[in-house]
């Protein structure tokens, strides 16, 4: 409710594409979310809108009737009012039904649910920042905090060696290679099911970018053609260059044969950000750039090793620098309120063992890495991760849109390859 306070009454109505939601819609789809509990564990509870239980389901066949995706800007009610009305009603029906749930024989149950409740919500925090962007760009007025400055220069690719490697999350929040917990962090002690089995896979000997390519490096690549030449595109991306006439990363504008740069701050030339990490690019147009450079993309397992295991000790940590929770020094995340990535090199308090800088916050890093199930996946929650096994690939790391509570190295984001209207962006790797 904070994100969208902002908000005039009319910008929560608005669906500016496909692919994004109106804000109306987020505020009332996470209570509704909750309304789905209340229904099947308290038995007094009464349905608050047999209309709101169709506009607010996603995508939940097994929930019943549902509003396609595609229009849920076409109807102007339930009002806003009415939305927000729905929602204080949702709270608190669930704050009353808590306190009662130590007393019922499904608890575990109900907790667990209620967990996966407000990761869903942390969730859709982010894709109302990024339905916020589309929508308002710069005429939302974000209270922005002021960026730091680069602090050392990154540079380079670190080589880490291959071997054998646990992939995945545990029950301890690591992998069955760590001897016990440790970090207490609340990351640490809940995981999507798309995060398990902890198993083991065999990585070759490879090199990864210590920096995540940034807006200057991108300019480069478009300045010599990238947009233009087949030869680095893959042909299913190429037809998405030419079929929707791209020549940029998303929120990029041609002005007067400059390049420029939208984001809530306003419109910058491309060279004033040169030192940030590009965002809103599809798996596309990463891989391009990556076979431009002479490079590739990491696996998810590539990027994973690199995210949490200690060279020096042989020892897995919760995080990049180490098992220490997270803060603002370590990760551009949501807390961080620059409502933008953070310049290369700005956060050197949270790199890792090999010298790679912002694994976690900033931009989702796009990886090579097909989204299937995990060998000896067990679905938890039907329909909300199980389903999308299929032509999509994995991101790691969360962006600056990401709660910091809700980010952790064995989270595993996924979209489809031409996408890219979420924080997207990307550093390379190399075989050895």
């Amino acid at each position: 409710m904070q994100i969208v306070a902002p908000r005039e009454i009319e910008d929560y109505v608005i669906q500016t594409a496909e692919f994004m939601s109106p804000p109306r819609w987020h505020i009332g789809h996470t209570s509704w979310f909750f309304e789905t509990l209340l229904q099947a564990y308290q038995p007094s509870y009464k349905v608050y809108s047999e209309e709101y239980l169709f506009y607010f389901n996603s995508y939940y066949e097994g929930f019943g009737a549902r509003i396609e995706r595609p229009k849920r800007g076409t109807k102007s009610r339930p009002t806003v009012k009415d939305t927000v009305a729905y929602r204080k009603h949702i709270d608190e029906q669930m704050l009353g039904f808590l306190e009662s749930v130590e007393k019922e024989g499904e608890a575990a149950t109900i907790l667990s649910l209620v967990r996966l409740g407000l990761e869903h919500e942390m969730q859709h925090q982010e894709l109302l920042v990024y339905d916020i962007k589309h929508l308002l760009g710069d005429q939302y007025v974000a209270a922005i905090k002021a960026r730091p400055a680069a602090a050392t220069r990154v540079e380079g690719m670190a080589e880490i060696e291959g071997g054998l490697f646990w992939l995945g999350y545990d029950s301890r929040g690591s992998s069955p290679t760590v001897r016990e917990a440790s970090g207490g962090t609340p990351n640490s002690d809940f995981a999507f099911d798309n995060e398990k089995p902890a198993h083991q896979v065999f990585l070759q000997d490879y090199a990864l970018d210590r920096a995540l390519v940034s807006n200057g490096d991108f300019l480069e690549f478009i300045r010599h053609g990238g947009y233009q030449n087949f030869r680095w595109w893959f042909s299913e991306g190429w037809e998405v260059v030419n079929r929707d006439a791209w020549r940029a990363p998303l929120y990029w504008e041609l002005q007067d044969g400059q390049w420029m740069i939208r984001d809530f701050a306003g419109l910058h030339p491309a060279e004033s950000k040169a030192d940030e990490p590009v965002s809103h690019v599809s798996y596309y147009e990463a891989s391009a750039f990556a076979k431009w450079a002479g490079k590739r993309l990491p696996t998810e397992a590539e990027w994973e090793k690199a995210a949490t295991i200690n060279p020096q000790t042989g020892e897995r940590q919760n995080f990049p620098w180490g098992n220490d929770a997270i803060d603002s020094a370590k990760a551009n995340l949501f807390e961080n309120g620059l409502w933008a990535p953070a310049s290369v090199g700005s956060l050197p308090a949270g790199q890792n063992a090999y010298g790679c800088h912002q694994m976690i916050g900033d931009v989702w890093e796009w990886t090579t890495s097909d989204y299937v199930p995990y060998p000896g996946f067990k679905s938890e929650f039907d329909e909300y991760n199980d389903k999308w096994f299929v032509n999509q690939k994995v991101l790691r790391g969360g962006s600056y849109a990401t709660p910091q509570s809700h980010i952790r190295s064995t989270y595993r984001n996924f979209f489809h390859a031409h996408e890219r209207w979420m924080t997207s962006g990307f550093r390379c790797a190399k075989d050895m």
